[in-house]
């Protein structure tokens, strides 16, 4: 498992953010305080507080260097 801090600050930043991470079969979870939802799940998103940073945890055993130059408009 590999974990990112990104920043999701706006609608569309969300909208881009789970059509890039859902061409991958990989797990991934978004972390804010004591809430874990799935990162793939657009509602989800948006029952979390995105004024500031929250990590994100991917689940892959191999492919996190692609999933990872995938987020690079993500990541903090």
């Amino acid at each position: 498992m590999k974990s990112v801090q990104i920043c999701l600050n706006s609608i569309d930043k969300v909208k881009s953010f789970v059509n890039d991470i859902s061409k991958f079969d990989c797990d991934f979870d978004l972390v804010s305080g004591r809430y874990v939802i799935d990162a793939k799940s657009i509602m989800g998103i948006f029952s979390l507080d995105l004024s500031k940073p929250i990590e994100l945890n991917i689940h892959a055993n191999d492919g996190a260097e692609e999933v990872l130059a995938t987020l690079q408009p993500y990541l903090v």
